[in-house]
């Protein structure tokens, strides 16, 4: 008995020793699954049989029952793993969204083919608006003078309109030729109309005539003056009263003699042309109504532009046409300078 009590007391010190110095390493590690946690478990069983027989086996099976349980625990999240990566793998892409075969742009959308721009908008080649029309303002104009002669008679009256049309498209003023007008029973302007103050005389008109072209012209295009019998009467006019005040023709200004294409309705007509061209004439076998009194700048513009319509309907002539029949100013007066020398 001696013998056994002491081999009890010498294994209880023994695990005394242990208890203390695992609870130093806890000390410094921590955890709840330390052998001096196992320990003080069995002590708390209650027996000392606990501590020397079955203890280990406790050790031993606790430490088995945490192998599995992180077996299973290792087993379990591979199997979430795999299990997730089978899902992911399972898991397809919307019909809408899978390139290739379905779903695909559909063919409005698509370039080439189908559902192309208009030919209307599109750039090159079709519905182009000739550069001659798109950039051309056409104004009808009329003078009133003191007599036939450009170099000795003065302009008493001058009017303008845009064969365009729209607010402000006119113009007409009354001009102080600063001398008397003979010829008053012609267009009924007299010599106290033009004398009066309000009336400007041709150095002060035109720049108010060029602003008013400014204001119709498109930039950068073509001025398309227009007149009846302009090339040998209204237009050796205007040049006259320009040069005589120190004013240069813009470049940009052409003019066109409804003259001619008067002459060739006729004699399509199969009409004498020698007594059917007057502006007086045509508008009577136009059937145009007069605008205001024969003979006075504004009311010859307005017939002559509703003549001019009928003159290109009859003859087919596009507004291109009209720039091709024009001259400029520097023809008149090189025919002008030959006619001199010669």
């Amino acid at each position: 008995m001696r013998v056994r009590f002491e081999m009890v007391a010498h294994i209880i010190l023994q695990h005394g020793n242990i208890l203390k110095m695992q609870r130093k390493r806890k000390s410094r590690k921590g955890g709840s699954h330390s052998t001096p946690s196992l320990l003080r478990r069995g002590q708390r069983g209650g027996t000392l049989q606990s501590l020397l027989g079955g203890g280990q086996e406790k050790v031993t099976s606790s430490a088995k029952k945490r192998k599995r349980s992180n077996q299973n625990v290792a087993g379990s999240s591979k199997t979430s793993r795999l299990e997730g990566g089978y899902s992911r793998k399972r898991t397809t892409k919307p019909a809408s969204t899978r390139t290739g075969r379905r779903n695909k742009t559909p063919a409005s959308t698509r370039t080439g083919k189908r559902n192309k721009t208009p030919a209307s908008t599109r750039t090159g080649r079709r519905n182009k608006t000739p550069a001659s029309t798109r950039l051309v303002t056409r104004i009808v104009f009329d003078l009133e003078t003191t007599g036939f002669s450009s170099q000795s008679e003065r302009i008493i009256e001058i009017a303008l309109q845009d064969f365009s049309g729209g607010k402000n498209s006119t113009f007409q003023s009354l001009v102080n030729p600063e001398r008397s007008v003979p010829n008053a029973y012609v267009h009924g302007i007299t010599t106290h109309m033009v004398s009066r103050p309000d009336v400007p005389r041709m150095k002060d008109l035109i720049p108010m005539l060029l602003q008013f072209v400014r204001s119709c012209e498109k930039s950068g295009g073509l001025v398309l003056f227009i007149a009846h019998n302009a090339r040998r009467f209204d237009v050796p006019f205007l040049l006259e009263e320009f040069n005589r005040n120190y004013f240069p023709i813009p470049a940009n200004w052409l003019f066109m003699d409804t003259l001619p294409l008067a002459r060739e309705v006729m004699e399509s007509k199969g009409t004498e042309p020698s007594a059917s061209v007057s502006l007086q004439s045509l508008r009577e076998y136009y059937g145009i109504r007069l605008a205001g009194s024969a003979h006075r700048a504004m009311s010859d513009v307005k017939s002559l532009s509703a003549i001019l319509r009928k003159l290109t309907r009859d003859l087919k002539i596009l507004p291109s046409d009209l720039v091709q029949r024009s001259f400029k100013a520097t023809d008149l007066n090189s025919a002008k300078r030959k006619k001199n020398s010669s």
